[in-house]
């Protein structure tokens, strides 16, 4: 079998893959990328963008159940799922399109397959349609992504739980949803379902929901989940799973109260990810994982094997698809000459319920951790007046502050629109900006951003709080 040689072999087509790939292509520099099924990756697939989409559904769901509140008459009725998932279907079959087009403009190669290290440089794709093809590349990077880890609970497997890929493809509504995990990926389903019009149960075995959240953030997220008609229940065990004539699911849990059971219709698997590291041959390259079976980089992406480079969560980097997008200008950068490095990123996070929680920098519980001296500034979202204007008044904001500089360490904010709010406090964190430009700031009235004023004008300069380690 013949070898087809290229300049750069690029893994996967997620979204530092795919950026890395159009660049070097356009460079005029040979390139291919090797993907195996989803074009563009999971975020435009089965992830970021259609998940938005039905969540923006279950939104306008929401919206018109209480309407009567805002004086219209519209009435309530049943969500039709197959409308749901058809217009889901269509935002992603447009973006890949959209993707084959830049493909076509850059002359970058796709190739779709399945590939494998059967040397150092050397890669067998198994393709598509069934032929093999043989690649040596000078330069090979790992896009490899993860996928949707399923606990050993006895009994889960063989109850054919679905994960955001199966869920996504849902054409009717489950009577009643077991969402398995209180992270992003389960917080934002549980609430769509349940405005859907599933009952909804979420059971996360961590005494609250996100865990790396602060508790009053979380409990206030819980209490507004709550108030929807979520039953949510936290320091849960699972302890089995059964399937009861292919009808229910029936979950034996363990709780601080004792032993009790759940039945559901449909379970929902959301408790983290697991990346796509296994059965590729990366040992015939050289290339060392971790104990969690994350490629092992350094702060330049580099792997243990020479010409070998891990963008995304396959590298370990943050589980988002913009510092996907960042791995790829570092390696841009580095590979034109540079020194970009991942070390010290300002990584910003929105879960999208509604309200949204966005957050950027360190929490209030780091900073009583690592005995970091902070001013904190709470605002509850009913002291925005753009909030009261639209009576979405649930959640608040909450900022860190360096009491020696001024400088904001953190930011944190449960309320809608926080995703768009977070970008002002990032624009003025990465500038090294005191706190008093957005509390002085003229920010346009009435808007959301706008309660930066008042939250920053909270803070009492001579009164310093201080977090000692252990307290």
């Amino acid at each position: 079998m013949s070898t087809t040689n290229y300049k750069n072999i690029i893994i996967g087509s997620g979204e530092g893959g795919k950026y890395l790939a159009w660049h070097l292509a356009q460079s005029g520099q040979q390139t291919v990328v090797v993907e195996r099924r989803w074009i563009g990756g999971s975020c435009p697939n089965i992830n970021c963008l259609p998940s938005k989409n039905e969540i923006w559904s279950a939104k306008v769901a929401h919206m018109v159940y209480q309407a009567g509140k805002f004086g219209s008459m519209t009435k309530a009725g049943p969500v039709d799922m197959n409308v749901v998932r058809q217009r889901k279907r269509e935002m992603v079959q447009g973006l890949v399109q959209t993707h084959l087009d830049k493909y076509k403009a850059t002359g970058a190669e796709l190739m779709l397959g399945e590939a494998k290290f059967t040397g150092a440089n050397i890669l067998e794709v198994r393709l598509n349609d069934g032929s093999t093809r043989t690649l040596e590349g000078e330069r090979i990077f790992l896009n490899l992504g993860t996928h949707a880890t399923i606990p050993g609970i006895p009994g889960l497997a063989e109850s054919r739980p679905q994960t955001h890929v199966e869920i996504l493809e849902l054409d009717r509504l489950p009577e009643h949803l077991i969402v398995i995990g209180g992270g992003f990926v389960g917080l934002e389903f549980a609430q769509a379902y349940r405005r859907f019009g599933s009952r909804v149960t979420i059971v996360q075995n961590a005494p609250q929901l996100l865990v790396n959240t602060d508790p009053d953030i979380a409990s206030e997220l819980e209490k507004i989940f709550v108030e929807e008609g979520i039953t949510v229940l936290t320091s849960t065990e699972i302890l089995s799973v059964q399937r009861h004539s292919g009808e229910y699911n029936r979950l034996t849990v363990r709780t601080s109260e004792g032993e009790r059971v759940i039945e559901g219709s449909d379970i929902l698997v959301a408790i983290g990810r697991t990346p796509n590291t296994t059965g590729i041959g990366l040992e015939r390259a050289g290339v060392a994982l971790d104990a969690n079976g994350y490629i092992r980089v350094n702060e330049r992406l580099e792997t243990t094997a020479p010409n070998i480079w891990a963008i995304g969560e396959c590298a370990g980097s943050p589980q988002f698809t913009h510092a996907s997008l960042d791995d790829f200008r570092v390696i841009r950068n580095n590979l034109a000459g540079g020194k970009r490095s991942t070390r010290g990123r300002l990584m910003p996070s929105c879960l999208f319920t509604d309200p949204q929680l966005a957050h950027i920098g360190l929490t209030e519980t780091e900073a009583r951790q690592r005995g970091i001296p902070v001013r904190v500034a709470r605002l509850p979202m009913s002291g925005v007046l753009r909030a009261l204007t639209t009576g979405e008044t649930q959640g608040l904001e909450k900022a860190l502050v360096n009491p020696e500089d001024d400088r904001i360490l953190g930011f944190t904010m449960l309320g809608p629109e926080a995703s768009e709010v977070l970008s002002v406090v990032q624009m003025a964190m990465l500038a090294g900006f005191s706190y008093t430009v957005l509390r002085d700031a003229i920010l346009t009235h009435p808007t959301m951003a706008e309660g930066l004023n008042t939250l920053f004008s909270t803070i009492k300069q001579e009164k310093v709080a201080t977090h000692s380690k252990g307290a």
